[in-house]
């Protein structure tokens, strides 16, 4: 009995002190980090390991655990292993070709990561060698791009935009990121062009392929003549934009369904109502119920359209029906990896239909409304740094918009009205508007709508003048445009001024210093003097008469300060000259106003009555003409946006490394795939 004891435990001890076999293609990787050259003993040594199941684990931790001695001695074996990889890109045993993308994937990312304090050259110098890499970097571009625009497997292609994104993101700021320069000069922008223009590739790889050019586009964009931006500001070819259209369209209606989802979902009958009110105490204030994660990418690469083809402003506006997505059935499609989490994509066949055929009784949407949906829900709470930079890049497309000639035509057409249900912040003073009641009108309408929304809702004392200033801009663009073609736009004006203007001017006034002021007023003063030009002012005239304490005590204090020598006299001098009309108008009809109570005996007069007296006291109203009303700075983004966006790029480029590292991982599908090809 003892000596059986004795023998279990002896064979416990023994099989517990047996370390775990190694996979025959992590014997492999050692063989490649050790010194000598592997195939001294195996001639067919890069044959077997591109037919082993890559591990991407064990590959770039040993790539990154090796200090810089080691990584000296095996570089010509890494220079080997690259060569090697690129070669077989171009196999006719797809098994392989998958492997060595996912090798070379690996291979980005490990060396990066052990030498992020290095230069890129001591990169390219450890990847490919100095005096092999324009070559190198040249078959690689030429494989990837044949495999892109090739009739293979969508999934190889969707691999193959995988590394592209893994390549371009290794570095946090991308135009560190020198490998890029041999991206630049093998171009791959027509393979891009070629996914977006096609129906199939479209709905599986279009999501990547248009981040991945957004990011393309941001590389060392003021320091050098960038191809990827000269090309993407001539393309003509309709199917192209209409497809990036497409792409950008379904992934922002995407977000928008998930919001609303999340937002029917809180309001679920009063049992919902007291849960969420008691989980609220202890978990989550109540707008964070409602956060979707915000897409950055995507709306990047409509700026990007926006702002540098002109042709897409035609996109914009194309015209289909609106569908929700939640209901439509749809053709199972492969998520892509880098949709935001939590997303699912749009269906093939709403991806396969730039135009579909109109019925005159269903509500109609294009891209643009869209885009002014996903800015009202982005813009309602601004305190999360995401959700910031969305507002502020909304508003920047918007200003893009308000600038192109085009663009206004379309927004001020009367022919053309939409119904757009903006999502408004829930305010206790105010009823939510059901989606009926919401009257279908010109484009420009819902954009007005969007501005006034933000300044009515964001007067706190986390000011964002920045945002501010931004809508005020765009309402002075666009009404720079009517004064312009003489378009009188049929919008309920007066909660315009009383909502909007008038109130932000008295927050800001009562709350800011005069920098922020100065900006404003000059603003808002031309807006008025440009509407006076344009519309019937009885309202107006009235807004400013019932306001008139707050205008005689801002030119109280800027007739002040422009007085006094200071770095404020220039600015303050010049808000004194546009406030003259605004003044005259005041001193105009206040008088007579008074003389009409004391006459008739009123104490307090009615709007009507008011109303009366401006009307009939018109003609004896002057008001100084005002030149350069309708004059404004076109938006340039370098200088002055070059830092945000910079910072911008960094953030995406974070988020699609992190989003490209996890989907590398699910690698067994397409082996799968292409062992059954096998």
């Amino acid at each position: 009995m003892a000596q059986t004891e004795k023998k279990a435990g002896l064979l416990r001890r023994t099989s517990s002190s047996k370390k775990p076999l190694k996979e025959k293609v992590v014997l492999m990787y050692e063989e490649i980090f050790a010194k000598e050259d592997p195939t001294k003993n195996n001639p067919r040594f890069w044959d077997e390991l591109f037919l082993m199941k890559v591990n991407l684990e064990y590959l770039e931790g040993k790539l990154e655990s090796l200090d810089g001695d080691e990584v000296v001695k095996i570089k010509d074996n890494v220079n080997s292993l690259f060569h090697h990889c690129v070669q077989a890109l171009a196999e006719e045993h797809q098994i392989k070709v998958v492997n060595a993308l996912q090798t070379l994937c690996a291979l980005f990312r490990g060396v990066h990561h052990k030498n992020k304090s290095a230069t890129g050259f001591d990169i390219i110098n450890m990847l490919m060698g100095f005096d092999k890499a324009e070559l190198r970097m040249k078959e690689l571009m030429e494989s990837l791009d044949s495999l892109l625009c090739g009739d293979g497997s969508e999934s190889l292609k969707s691999l193959c935009l995988k590394l592209l994104l893994c390549l371009v993101t290794v570095t946090d700021n991308i135009s560190q990121n020198t490998i890029l320069e041999y991206v630049m000069i093998n171009s791959i922008f027509e393979a891009i062009l070629q996914i977006l223009s096609e129906v199939s590739s479209r709905a599986q790889h279009g999501y990547d392929a248009v981040v991945l050019l957004a990011l393309l586009v941001n590389y060392r964009k003021y320091e050098s003549v960038n191809p990827y931006i000269v090309k993407l500001s001539i393309v003509d070819d309709e199917p192209t934009l209409d497809g990036m259209g497409m792409v950008i369209h379904h992934a922002l209606a995407e977000y928008n369904r998930q919001y609303k989802d999340k937002e029917e979902e809180n309001q679920g009958g009063f049992f919902s109502t007291l849960t969420s009110m008691v989980g609220s105490m202890f978990i989550a204030d109540a707008d964070e119920k409602l956060s979707v994660q915000t897409n950055e990418a995507i709306l990047l690469a409509l700026y990007e359209a926006v702002h540098l083809n002109r042709n897409f402003i035609t996109v914009l506006a194309q015209s289909h029906p609106e569908i929700d997505i939640a209901t439509t059935p749809a053709v199972p499609v492969p998520a892509s990896p880098l949709t935001p989490l939590g997303t699912t994509p749009p269906s093939l066949d709403m991806m396969n239909n730039p135009e579909l055929p109109l019925d005159p009784n269903l509500q109609t949407s294009n891209l643009l409304i869209t885009f002014l949906k996903y800015s009202s829900i982005v813009m309602q709470d601004t305190k999360d740094e995401h959700r910031l930079n969305s507002a502020r890049l909304c508003l920047i497309i918007l200003t893009c918009i308000a600038e192109d000639q085009y663009a206004d035509a379309f927004l001020h057409d009367d022919n053309m009205n939409f119904r757009v249900n903006l999502h408004r912040m829930p305010m206790r003073h105010r009823k939510k508007a059901a989606d009926k009641s919401i009257p279908s009108r010109p484009l420009v309408c819902a954009v007005l709508d969007l501005m006034v929304e933000f300044i009515v809702t964001h007067m706190m004392k986390e000011f964002p003048m920045d945002l501010y200033v931004r809508c005020v801009q765009i309402i002075h663009k666009l009404i720079c445009y009517q004064k312009k073609c003489r378009v009188r736009v049929h919008y309920t004006w007066r909660d315009f001024w009383s909502g909007m203007i008038l109130r932000c001017f008295v927050f800001v006034f009562s709350l800011f210093g005069l920098l922020f002021i100065f900006i404003l007023v000059l603003y808002i003063v031309n807006i008025l003097y440009i509407y006076i030009y344009i519309y019937s002012y009885d309202e107006l005239y009235y807004e400013i008469i019932r306001m008139h304490q707050v205008f005689d005590n801002l030119y109280c204090m800027v007739l002040r300060v422009s007085t006094n020598a200071g770095q404020w006299k220039e600015p303050a001098s010049k808000v004194t000259q546009a406030l003259v009309n605004v003044r005259a108008i005041i001193n105009h009809f206040n008088p007579k106003i008074e003389s009409y109570a004391a006459v008739n005996h009123i104490s307090q007069l009615s709007e009507d009555q008011v109303l009366e007296v401006v009307r009939s006291n018109y003609d004896t109203l002057t008001l100084k003409l005002q030149d350069g009303l309708d004059q404004f700075e076109r938006y340039s983004e370098q200088p002055r946006e070059a830092g945000f966006f910079k910072e911008l790029v960094r953030s995406i480029s974070l988020n699609v490394r992190k989003n490209v590292s996890l989907s590398t991982m699910s690698r067994d599908v397409l082996l799968k795939e292409f062992s059954s090809i096998s």
